[in-house]
């Protein structure tokens, strides 16, 4: 005879194993918070339902039949694999476990990995798998967790939380000024070799500003456009042109002399650092945590007025 399952024989099969672990039906009707004769009319649609007797009634208590035991077994074994799928359910949403997806701009994957260190050190059942690209990721198709974008966002159903804003500034190597000098004014920068990070093909302008004067842009070009930022930069320390980084990674290399600032005194605009979900609620610690931590570490190393709440 094929069974018909749905939700309501679940709940019936449930209240039949616990009516056999408590021994009456006024225990299980207690803890299910259900009338005695409401177990009673569940387990009497029970065996109706599989044709056969399940219990011995007496006054004094209840037995299984031999049946009646052998699918409590299975009625039993049903729970605790319920019971397990909710406890495993509460250690994602309580503790860091499992892997972690994060999608990053390969430039970032180096901020990456020291914002979350201390996470992994301190919860070793936590796995991470990134994808580092400096196209965007579709996170439905990968099954991404978090995703970390910057700049400006194009309009989707995905949830975006404002991390930091992050200033730009244009470089140089040191090679390159010797041999093609530097530009003194935003106008100049149009006739210089500008290294692209571009994802598509298309125009590519700077915005330049200072205090009191028009803002500029300056379409810009050159000989070298690349989809990928570290690329551009190893094409920029080779003397190749000019390019524009976000401040966290320009500092280093100008402190150590592997770069020199380009129209200091001009400032490009920040651009906005980016947590990126498919969902806004009932996210698994794992991804509370690794925000959490990523937020940590930008307040760090950003400066105070850019940091995000």
């Amino acid at each position: 005879m094929k069974l018909d399952f749905t939700i309501d024989r679940l709940k019936r099969m449930a209240v039949f194993a616990r009516v056999v672990e408590l021994g009456s039906m006024s225990a299980a009707a207690r803890e299910l918070d259900m009338t005695p004769s409401a177990v009673s009319q569940q387990l009497r649609q029970l065996e109706a339902e599989t044709g056969v007797v399940l219990l011995h009634r007496s006054t004094r208590k209840l037995t299984t039949t031999e049946v009646g035991q052998a699918y409590y077994e299975d009625c039993a074994a049903m729970l605790q694999a319920a019971r397990a799928a909710d406890g495993r359910l509460g250690d994602l949403r309580d503790e860091p476990r499992g892997e972690l997806r994060i999608a990053v701009p390969i430039g970032f994957a180096a901020h990456l990995a020291q914002a979350l260190a201390p996470l992994m050190h301190a919860h070793p059942a936590l796995s991470l798998r990134v994808f580092a690209d400096d196209r965007q990721i579709d996170l439905i198709a990968e099954r991404i967790d978090l995703a970390i974008r910057i700049g400006r966002l194009a309009d989707s159903n995905l949830v975006a939380r404002r991390m930091a804003e992050w200033r730009h500034l244009l470089v140089a190597a040191p090679a390159y000024a010797r041999v093609r000098g530097l530009p003194r004014t935003p106008a100049e920068l149009a006739r210089h070799e500008t290294i692209i990070l571009s994802v598509i093909n298309r125009p590519e302008y700077v915005d330049l500003h200072r205090p009191g004067e028009p803002a500029q842009r300056v379409r810009v070009g050159g000989r070298i456009v690349s989809n990928n930022s570290r690329t551009v930069l190893q094409m920029m320390l080779q003397g190749l042109g000019i390019v524009r980084l976000p401040e966290p990674d320009a500092l280093p290399l100008l402190a150590d002399g592997r770069a020199v600032p380009v129209l200091p005194e001009w400032s490009l605009p920040s651009l906005g650092v980016y947590a990126v979900t498919a969902q806004r609620d009932s996210q698994p610690a794992k991804v509370r945590q690794a925000i959490a931590a990523l937020q940590a570490y930008l307040n760090a190393h950003t400066p105070s007025s850019l940091a995000g709440a």
